[in-house]
């Protein structure tokens, strides 16, 4: 039994894992390198060849020069040697290193901002399958301009190799690609040097909303009323709030989506590495983000904060903002949706709204936490300073007003993350209410068909005392007179008394000598306290017991009085007998 249960578990976690349309679990415990046994688990064993490893835990730094033979092949464990290939196969990097789509080549965008805030040079590189060589000399010999102030990597279709050149290259925590392919929120700040720079990754999980294609389709695809067509598509969906949550009043579908974003801050030029997930749902993919951040450049009012900072994590404020249109968007369908909802709720209240009020419900409170983490994010690149930003090569007033400028960014965010939390709790509550409506509405449908069924029942018996009472009072006479006799001659079999049964002392006339005076006393006594026909409520107790006596007055009277009547109707009779006749004369007379 246990086995099977096992089985069963097992078996549901790989189909929650093979999903293509649901992001997996975050293991919040590896997000960051503060954790000293990065993915290990309490049951996992420590390699004990590396435990006994006397090599030092970090190895020199490569100068990818000709004293390089390729270093990037043993990433992370030629950087990070404490990544055992344990470690990197359940991190999901050993999957991504060998596993990729090796038909599909990878592609890396280019975005560059110059020292004035200028947005340039937006070209693109591709890595083809088998020409690792040539790819690795481009990365690792690039030529940068000058005046380049920081250059973003956009990361389509990422392949094993390019991962390995990028993180052998920039020296990149395995953490940002495990938090990136496991889509695990973090944040963290690493390889800081002061005055020169430092790397910080923000990895975040937000709500983005796009066209539900399928059910638009299906929804054409009918020709039925509106009220046919959107019976309800939450009715089989099962409460899970990481998978996509289909809006059927509006055609839309809200998707989890990741921005992964590692920022390497230096004097000399800052680099954004922009990860972008290959899963087969609707995530924000790397030429249309690159498209997005471009176009930023061309905003007035960002132009004139580029211009006036070299502080490269105004460029990482730009990835953010993306974050936060998605979850505007994405709230703003939700609310439409639950809108729908207390319409429905009005007109009709069924089990499957019930439930697909409780599915909303279950992701809305999941919406909730990942706005909390949106806003920790925020503050974490509000408050970790950027070492760079220190150097002498920059003045005091830069610094001062980047600084100010950033801080004002930042808590703008901020008030926007609190009006969505806001929002958020207003639709909760608004939910909530729908949900007691829900409630009440088939507690009163509930009571109505009762009353109904009651009142049939009611009327059910009433038809039934009412049309057949001769029925069943002939059944029961019937019944009585054929039982009857029997019992009546078992009653005298069973007497004792010397005529049926000799040599008992009792006898025939001392039976009806106590029968018949304990029937007329019985008699006496039950009609002396059930006389209402001759009594009224008020009369005394010795009156009753005188029944017999005004019994027979009255029979008196009443035969009296009907003596009377006839008496009377007789007379009446006679004298219109008279009249009659003296009518007839006097007709007879007038003919005459």
């Amino acid at each position: 039994m246990a086995a099977s249960v096992h089985s069963l578990r097992s078996l549901e976690r790989r189909t929650k894992q093979d999903d293509p349309n649901r992001v997996p679990l975050p293991s919040h415990r590896h997000a960051a390198p503060s954790a000293p046994w990065p993915w290990i688990d309490l049951q996992d064993e420590v390699d004990p060849v590396q435990l006994d490893n006397t090599a030092p835990p970090i190895p020199d730094p490569c100068d990818h020069g000709t004293s390089c033979d390729e270093c990037w092949k043993g990433y992370p464990q030629s950087r990070f040697p404490n990544w055992t290939e344990r470690q990197v196969k359940k991190a999901r990097i050993y999957d991504a290193i060998h596993h990729y789509s090796r038909h599909q080549d990878c592609i890396i965008h280019h975005v560059d901002v110059d020292d004035k805030g200028f947005f340039t040079d937006a070209a693109k590189f591709i890595a083809v399958n088998g020409r690792e060589v040539e790819t690795w000399d481009a990365i690792v010999h690039e030529t940068r301009p000058d005046n380049l102030r920081v250059r973003c990597l956009f990361l389509e279709k990422l392949s094993g190799p390019v991962l390995q050149m990028l993180g052998a290259k920039y020296n990149i925590e395995p953490f940002f690609w495990s938090s990136s392919l496991s889509w695990i929120p973090s944040r963290f700040q690493e390889e800081i040097f002061p005055k020169e720079g430092d790397h910080i990754t923000v990895t975040l999980t937000f709500l983005r909303s796009t066209a539900d294609e399928e059910a638009i389709a299906r929804i054409n695809k009918s020709t039925e009323s509106l009220a046919s067509q959107i019976p309800t598509l939450l009715g089989s969906q099962k409460i899970d709030t990481h998978a996509p949550l289909a809006l059927y009043s509006n055609q839309r579908l809200l998707s989890l989506d990741l921005l992964s974003v590692h920022l390497i801050r230096n004097i000399d030029g800052s680099t954004i590495i922009s990860y972008h997930p290959n899963l087969k749902m609707s995530t924000t993919t790397a030429p249309y983000l690159h498209t997005r951040i471009r176009f930023a450049g061309q905003s007035v009012y960002w132009q004139s904060m580029f211009q006036k900072s070299p502080d490269p994590t105004f460029v990482l404020l730009t990835f953010i903002w993306h974050a936060m249109y998605a979850w505007d968007e994405a709230l703003e369908h939700l609310y439409e949706h639950i809108c729908s909802l207390e319409n429905r709720v009005i007109t009709t209240a069924s089990m499957p709204l019930t439930q697909e009020l409780h599915v909303i419900r279950a992701h809305h409170l999941h919406y909730s936490s990942l706005l909390d983490d949106f806003s920790k994010n925020v503050n974490f690149i509000k408050e970790t300073r950027n070492p760079a930003m220190e150097s002498p090569m920059i003045s005091e007033s830069t610094r001062k007003d980047s600084r100010g400028l950033l801080d004002r960014e930042c808590d703008t965010l901020l008030a926007e993350i609190k009006r969505l939390s806001v929002e958020l709790a207003m639709q909760e509550r608004r939910l909530r209410n729908v949900m007691n409506l829900v409630f009440s509405s088939v507690n009163i449908t509930d009571s109505r068909y009762m009353r109904q069924m009651t009142e049939a029942a009611v009327r059910d018996s009433a038809g039934v005392l009412f049309l057949y009472p001769s029925i069943v009072m002939k059944q029961i006479a019937y019944l009585t007179m054929i039982f009857a006799p029997a019992t009546f001659v078992a009653g005298i079999f069973g007497m004792n008394i010397h005529e049926i049964n000799p040599g008992t002392l009792g006898s025939l006339p001392h039976y009806m000598a106590v029968a018949i005076p304990l029937t007329i006393a019985t008699i006496w006594i039950i009609i002396a306290f059930q006389s209402k026909y001759l009594f009224d409520n008020d009369e005394s107790i010795w009156r009753r017991f005188a029944w017999p006596f005004f019994l027979a007055k009255r029979m008196f009277w009443r035969k009296s009085g009907q003596r009377g009547q006839d008496e009377k109707e007789k007379k009446l009779l006679e004298s219109y007998s008279i009249s009659s006749q003296e009518a007839i004369m006097s007709r007879q007379f007038l003919d005459d």
